[in-house]
């Protein structure tokens, strides 16, 4: 029997998935929103991004991660925050969270401007050890998601899927965006071969990512 390609990411070992919880029950601090790599903090920590479109989730899952209900703010206007905010996560971890693409209620100029800061940042952070891409199990990967991974394989940074919302679907329907995910995969060689699927209102697959982000190195 093969075994499928990206399978999801497997239960954590206790020793690891308590290495998870311990980063996590610690101090989480807004450090700064960044709008140009001039005022990016020291690469003195090891960093993690969160990337997703729009209205993915992204607010709701840095919050669920680090068990802070208003640490990271979801804009009412999908599109509108374009800095790159700073997060600390105990005393050698950076949460990065990216601006959300797609539905850019902005100027062009602000978009494009935002764009280029945002491929800076990728290829040009050297403690960044892993990009987050969110994708909506309700949607699977759209273009723009695919854009963004495309960016990720030429920046060559580490990325690994994280569906969102898995609750909102079915099983049987989830099974279906699962495959069409994995397909898309298949084309960015940047993609780590491991899909994590998560709730941020159940909690699914919380504990599992705490576990990835503290066993970096």
């Amino acid at each position: 029997m093969s075994t499928l390609p990206f399978p999801t990411a497997p239960e954590p070992d206790p020793q690891d998935l308590e290495r998870g919880r311990l980063l996590f029950a610690g101090e989480t601090e807004f450090v700064k929103g960044v709008v140009a790599m001039s005022g990016l903090p020291a690469p003195d920590r090891l960093e993690v991004c969160f990337a997703g479109r729009s209205n993915v989730g992204k607010s709701s899952l840095i919050n669920a991660l680090t068990g802070r209900k208003g640490l990271a703010r979801a804009s009412n206007t999908p599109g509108r925050t374009q800095e790159i905010n700073f997060f600390t996560a105990g005393e050698a971890h950076y949460l990065v969270d990216l601006p959300g693409y797609g539905f850019a209620n902005a100027p062009v100029p602000v978009v494009e401007k935002w764009q280029r800061l945002l491929k800076q940042y990728l290829s040009g952070r050297q403690t960044l050890r892993r990009a987050f891409v969110l994708i909506d199990a309700r949607h699977g990967v759209k273009k723009v998601d695919d854009e963004i991974l495309s960016l990720l394989d030429s920046a060559a940074v580490t990325f690994q899927v994280v569906l969102t919302k898995a609750d909102k679907v079915k099983e049987k329907e989830r099974a279906k965006v699962l495959d069409q995910v994995r397909t898309a995969l298949a084309k960015h060689p940047a993609a780590y071969p491991e899909i994590v699927v998560t709730s941020s209102e159940k909690g699914w697959g919380i504990p599992t990512l705490r576990t990835i982000v503290a066993t970096l190195e």
